[in-house]
């Protein structure tokens, strides 16, 4: 299998001999290829490797390790057309949403190449003068890392950046929906120059390779991205190693237009998050919190950027509006619309399959939603956007900061104090104040509460696959 210049077949994977799984194209239903199905015993093999070329990879200077990410950087950018093809054939987002994704993962690297040699220690001042205290960073070891379907190349690219960089070894278990861009990936790191061993691509069931990769004592760490409820799961597979664990799970974000907003600028803003991989996202506004002052502007305003979404197959210019990857999360989003609308939301915009077919959701608005439907306690990862009005800010406050969730939110007004405020305020790990696009390499990503554990980008993402060392010298 090739797209371009990247070979596919056996490109750092585990080869294993549980049979062989389809790869469909959300769009069309069509096979796009072919993976291997590994056994538990190929992934024990992929974590011995890794763990038997952990020495030489650690010990390796930074800057040598960095040399090769910076390499890798720029073959995804010299790739990215293939990469964002076949990005969009096996996950179904528009075109130029997949080239932006390649054009991000390709940052991460670049970044973290850098970072690679910023892994600083410090000596602290010791309260005996026969003694130092040396404080060092140590790449953690095996890192497992269990990326998400919904960013299949970038997810990837944010924990296998900072964990070269960091020197550790990695076991990779891509999401089987989109397991491809993975491998194009796995195949660019060859062409890098990253030696045998350090990167393991393990393909499958994850009944059959999670609790491998959790329950083996010689992975220090696993880094996973995905819902609240497998994470959960996760978690307790990992306490009978005390694995460290950097875990991106559900959110539930809030958008809050205060009364003083550019409401145009928001507006075009919240339909650009809101239906980005047509809600797929786990920063993707769940809740609009307009003041209603400004509520029949605003809704006119986004009414109007929804109408001109287009559904289609994301290989075409003119889609905008890409299909839900698979039948359960089209039912989901139709159980999300029927229980609003049956305890009293306002249905203005969408609300039904799209013509365009298959796995297609119209961009869906809901008006009046109360805070017993299922839009506002639960996470749709849809096209939907769930509208209500409020007058005091304390109010969205409280309803934000009850949730279960912590992740993301944004905050759209002119008034610096009270915008600073509001979003301090909030119970989440990341806020957009005027602005979506948080998913940036050199800032920390990460939730709270039941969003997750750690971060990932900037520097205190290397530093999670790093464990800190205290050396006391005496002399």
């Amino acid at each position: 299998m090739e797209w371009g210049k990247l070979t596919l077949a056996g490109a750092a994977a585990t080869q294993g001999d549980g049979g062989w799984a389809p790869v469909d194209d959300p769009a069309n239903g069509k096979t796009v290829g072919y993976v291997r199905m590994c056994s538990a015993q190929d992934a024990g093999e992929a974590v011995a490797a890794a763990h038997g070329a952990f020495a030489d990879w650690s010990g390796q200077a930074p800057q040598a390790r960095g040399a090769i990410l910076r390499r890798l950087a720029g073959l995804i950018s010299e790739n990215s057309e293939d990469l964002a093809t076949l990005l969009t054939a096996e996950q179904g987002k528009p075109l130029a949403e997949a080239r932006a994704e390649v054009a991000s993962a390709a940052g991460y690297f670049d970044f973290f190449a850098e970072e690679a040699r910023r892994v600083n220690g410090e000596i602290i001042a010791s309260p005996r003068t026969d003694s130092r205290i040396l404080v060092m960073h140590k790449p953690v070891g095996v890192v497992a890392a269990i990326t998400p379907w919904n960013f299949p190349v970038s997810m990837v690219a944010r924990k296998l950046a900072p964990a070269l960089a960091a020197g550790c070894t990695v076991v990779l278990k891509p999401a089987p929906q989109t397991p491809l861009s993975a491998l194009g990936l796995a195949a660019l790191c060859r062409m890098a120059g990253l030696p045998d061993g350090v990167l393991h691509v393990v393909t499958g069931n994850a009944a059959t390779i999670g609790p491998v990769l959790t329950q083996d004592p010689r992975v220090a760490f696993l880094s996973f991205t995905g819902s609240t409820a497998t994470g959960r799961l996760l978690y307790g597979q990992c306490a009978s190693t005390i694995k460290k664990l950097g875990l991106e799970l559900g959110g539930h974000a809030p958008f809050i237009v205060l009364p003083d907003a550019d409401i145009d600028k928001a507006a075009t803003l919240a339909v650009a998050a809101k239906f980005r991989n047509a809600g797929q996202t786990c920063v993707c506004p769940n809740r609009f919190f307009v003041h209603e002052a400004v509520y029949d502007d605003f809704l006119t305003r986004f009414l109007r950027e929804v109408d001109r979404l287009v559904s289609g197959d994301g290989r075409d210019a003119a889609s905008t509006l890409a299909p839900l990857i698979d039948e359960p999360a089209l039912a989901k989003v139709e159980r999300h619309v029927a229980d609003a609308v049956a305890r009293g939301a306002k249905l203005t915009r969408g609300g039904r399959r799209a013509a365009a077919g298959r796995t297609w959701y119209e961009a869906t608005v809901l008006e009046n939603v109360g805070p017993d439907m299922l839009v506002s306690c639960e996470e749709t990862f849809g096209p939907v956007a769930a509208l209500t009005k409020f007058t005091e800010v304390d109010d969205v406050r409280g309803s934000v900061n009850a949730s279960q969730y912590g992740l993301a939110g944004y905050v759209f007004g002119r008034d610096i104090s009270t915008v600073l405020k509001t979003a301090e305020s909030l119970d989440l790990g990341m806020v957009g104040i005027n602005a979506i696009h948080l998913g940036l390499e050199m800032a920390p990503i990460g939730g709270v509460k039941q969003s997750g554990l750690g971060r990932e980008g900037g520097h205190a993402g290397i530093l999670d696959y790093c464990e800190p060392q205290y050396l006391l010298v005496g002399l």
